[in-house]
């Protein structure tokens, strides 16, 4: 739905757009680009599949081979971002800090209240939170063979029984919405409620 949504927006800008399978999308060794199922030049790619498993994959050398002639919908920059590991950077680099949490990538130290996440997890997947000592919740998924940080547990809003989460989002360093998250368990994953706000 994601992939359709934006296509969407692109769609009414004026612009072509083709859906296509990952595994549909191929290389041309001659151009040095990739090309779609006609064997079309791609001039930006817009994609969910993470770059951690771009990079993986037997194309993932391409990719970055075409860093200067690809847009790429999310840049590759983003990997920083998304993984969890500069959680732990972040405390060593400011320790005390009071927007950060204490986060460790070798344990939980001396911390009694701690939240486990995979280095490069989504969705709430492979999260383990302990609350004195005692484990409240433990999900399962697809996530847990990356690594782990360390967190310090910090309970979230409460409304009524559900936990609020609040995302903000930015455009060159303006707001221009947020969002909130509601779920019923300590993680939050991608079947909590959630309601997008617009600021004009």
């Amino acid at each position: 739905m994601t992939i359709t949504y934006l296509r969407d927006t692109a769609q009414q800008a004026g612009l072509s757009t083709e859906a296509l399978p990952i595994r549909d999308i191929g290389w041309h060794p001659g151009l040095g680009r990739f090309v779609d199922s006609a064997s079309r030049p791609m001039d930006t790619i817009m994609k969910l599949y993470p770059w951690e498993s771009i990079l993986a994959d037997q194309f993932g050398p391409h990719a970055l081979e075409t860093m200067g002639s690809v847009q790429w919908i999310e840049p590759i920059w983003k990997m920083l971002w998304s993984n969890k590991a500069l959680l732990a950077v972040l405390w060593e680099m400011y320790p005390g800090h009071e927007l950060l949490l204490p986060a460790y990538l070798d344990g939980p130290r001396d911390m009694d209240s701690w939240v486990r996440k995979p280095l490069l997890g989504r969705e709430g997947s492979n999260v383990t939170v302990k609350l004195s000592g005692i484990t409240a919740e433990d999900t399962s998924g697809r996530y847990g063979d990356g690594g782990f940080v360390y967190q310090q547990y910090v309970d979230l809003a409460a409304s009524g029984a559900a936990r609020v989460v609040l995302g903000s989002w930015l455009v060159d360093g303006e707001p221009c919405g947020m969002g909130i998250r509601e779920p019923d368990s300590y993680v939050t994953n991608n079947a909590s409620r959630f309601v997008p706000h617009l600021f004009r």
